[in-house]
């Protein structure tokens, strides 16, 4: 079916395969920065605030910049800002469409605390308060939708962090150099490579008609949370995630009862990036589970860098859920 073009044609008649194909081009947008002068006060924390696609930019951010940020950097997916955000908090107001009600919520919280603000959006009301605040602004294109447009939030969030003298141009290169890259790597998941040679098209077969269950160690743990999405979003399928080593503190216990023939496909994107110790219980857990759990597909992670590994994890993503979507008849563009 996957290699079938008349059916890829007319399940996929919103064309997310061709957006997915392009996701590399988004490493390479031009952020231009509006209102961008930085009244040069202490800034002693960041917080992002932002809900689904538009904060996932931050959880791969937090975990990319853990070793090397010497604030706390926090991620809120609420109405309300924590206590301690005053005068020397960043605060990074995310949402596609500048209009999710959690994240204004949080933005007039910012202003009425006297903190640092900065938006990133396309548009929308979030827009609108920046410019008439003279806020702080990176806007990012339409052309898709939050939970695919992760590259350009990320080059967002970068650039809005370098703005405030808080990391320096590093990732931002590392950024705009893998694109290249990113397009080989991910024309090999296209509609016209057939399944026997297509990695994405694999995955969707091995994950259809189960409630798939993705592990990451603890520096791609929000890239098991991106494939958790994208298969919610994209194929219209429930989905769980979580990471090591926490995972064996808790949720190892409850895969060790009940027969072994569980509605579940189990996934694990390894990075040889991870603790040692994380890779050493992968390996133990599987092992351990054998019998009691579905055998885990193992994902290894291509590239060199964190950046590197989490990119092309994000957009295997999306390739293999669209694919389960066409499998399962269901759009993968509609919301």
């Amino acid at each position: 079916m996957l290699d079938d073009s008349n059916i890829l044609k007319q399940r996929d008649n919103g064309g997310a395969l061709e957006v997915a194909a392009k996701l590399y081009q988004q490493a390479n947008f031009d952020c231009q920065l509006r209102d961008a002068e930085h009244d040069g006060r202490e800034l002693r924390n960041i917080i992002v605030a932002g809900m689904g696609g538009s904060a996932l930019a931050a959880d791969l951010a937090k975990s990319l910049l853990n070793d090397t940020l010497s604030i706390p950097f926090d991620v809120v997916k609420d109405y309300g800002l924590p206590h301690y955000a005053d005068h020397n908090t960043l605060v990074i107001a995310s949402s596609h469409s500048g209009n999710t009600e959690e994240t204004l919520s949080c933005l007039k919280q910012a202003i009425e605390h006297g903190c640092q603000i900065a938006i990133i959006a396309t548009g929308g009301e979030l827009n609108e308060i920046a410019q008439r605040e003279h806020i702080l602004s990176a806007l990012i294109p339409k052309d898709c939708q939050p939970r695919m447009a992760v590259i350009y939030s990320l080059r967002a969030l970068f650039e809005v962090l370098n703005a405030f003298k808080l990391i320096d141009r590093t990732y931002i290169d590392e950024l705009a150099a893998i694109s290249t890259w990113l397009e080989k790597e991910s024309a090999l998941w296209t509609k016209d490579v057939p399944t026997k040679q297509n990695y994405a098209k694999q995955l969707a077969l091995i994950a259809v008609g189960k409630t798939p269950v993705f592990y990451g160690g603890s520096l791609m743990a929000p890239l098991a949370y991106k494939w958790k999405i994208s298969w919610n979003e994209n194929a219209k399928n429930v989905a769980f995630c979580n990471y090591l080593p926490e995972f064996s503190h808790n949720e190892f216990i409850g895969w060790t009862s009940h027969p072994v023939e569980k509605p579940f496909a189990v996934f694990d994107l390894l990075s040889d990036l991870e603790h040692p110790r994380i890779l050493k219980r992968f390996s133990l857990s599987d092992q351990m589970l054998s019998g009691k759990r579905p055998k885990s597909n193992v994902v290894p992670l291509a590239g060199k860098t964190p950046l590197q590994q989490m990119l092309w994890g994000c957009i295997l993503a999306d390739f293999a859920s669209i694919y389960v979507a066409i499998l399962n008849n269901v759009d993968p563009t509609q919301v």
